[in-house]
């Protein structure tokens, strides 16, 4: 059976509702939609001025939140480079060009970047947010103990293919 855990991590803004930061299913990690919002509800990239007027940066939100999604996926063993298909969700396509500066500093080589869809959104969670974004993952060290096992189990099979046989050919030897 395929493990199935939550990724629940206490140092992680909590979810809004009662779903995990991410799940691990078998070799593959699940990242909910992450944002840039810390623990204490505050935001990174979100700079609120004495007078009310409110500065949001798109580079610091796609920064943390990239951040905070590679600490989701250290829990299961994983890094951004693990990443096979990300989700992207912003509020305004005008901050296009400023999430993918920061994709790219990130994810330098087209050859090596998740799969990623990119979709403007009416709204998120909270009107400081530019930038939400969920991931999937697969796990390395799964994949290699599964293609490890996989290679003894078949090694033990042609072991014992191999014995039986040398036991049928030492029985007919033996008869005549």
């Amino acid at each position: 059976m395929q493990p199935n855990r939550p990724i629940i991590l206490n140092d992680r803004a909590a979810a809004l509702a009662r779903y995990p930061h991410g799940r691990v299913v078998g070799e593959l990690v699940f990242v909910s939609g992450i944002s840039s919002r810390r623990p204490d509800n505050s935001h990174d990239g979100v700079v609120v001025h004495a007078n009310g007027h409110v500065e949001r940066d798109i580079r610091a939100q796609t920064r943390a939140v990239l951040g905070n999604i590679g600490v989701i996926l250290a829990d299961a063993g994983c890094t951004l480079a693990d990443v096979v298909d990300m989700g992207v969700f912003l509020v305004d396509m005008g901050d296009y060009a400023g999430m993918n500066e920061v994709w790219n500093e990130h994810f330098p080589d087209a050859r090596r970047a998740p799969a990623r869809t990119t979709v403007a959104v009416h709204q998120l969670p909270h009107p400081n947010l530019l930038v939400e974004m969920k991931a999937v993952a697969l796990r390395p060290a799964t994949a290699k103990a599964a293609t490890a096992k996989a290679a003894t189990a078949k090694a033990a099979t042609a072991k014992a293919a191999t014995a039986k046989a040398a036991t049928a050919k030492a029985a007919t030897a033996k008869a005549a």
